[in-house]
């Protein structure tokens, strides 16, 4: 079973990095760009038996700051 986690900052975070990528397209010609958020994708690749249960705890407790950041799960 596979677990894919993407995580990215809340709504209302500054997002630096982000703002940086949509400064250098900018810089690269790319005027359309009114915003860029950055985040990460994490996957997961579980044993038999760990439920989604077990992959929300992963996030809570290591995988995403909650105070800053949200996070999604896709199970397959």
């Amino acid at each position: 079973m596979k677990a894919r986690v993407e995580v990215m900052l809340r709504n209302g975070v500054l997002d630096p990095q982000g703002e940086a990528v949509r400064h250098a397209l900018g810089a690269l010609g790319f005027d359309g760009v009114h915003g860029v958020r950055q985040g990460k994708v994490i996957e997961l690749d579980l044993a038999d038996g760990t439920s989604e249960a077990d992959v929300h705890q992963m996030c809570e407790r290591l995988l995403a700051n909650t105070v800053i950041e949200s996070y999604q799960i896709e199970i397959s």
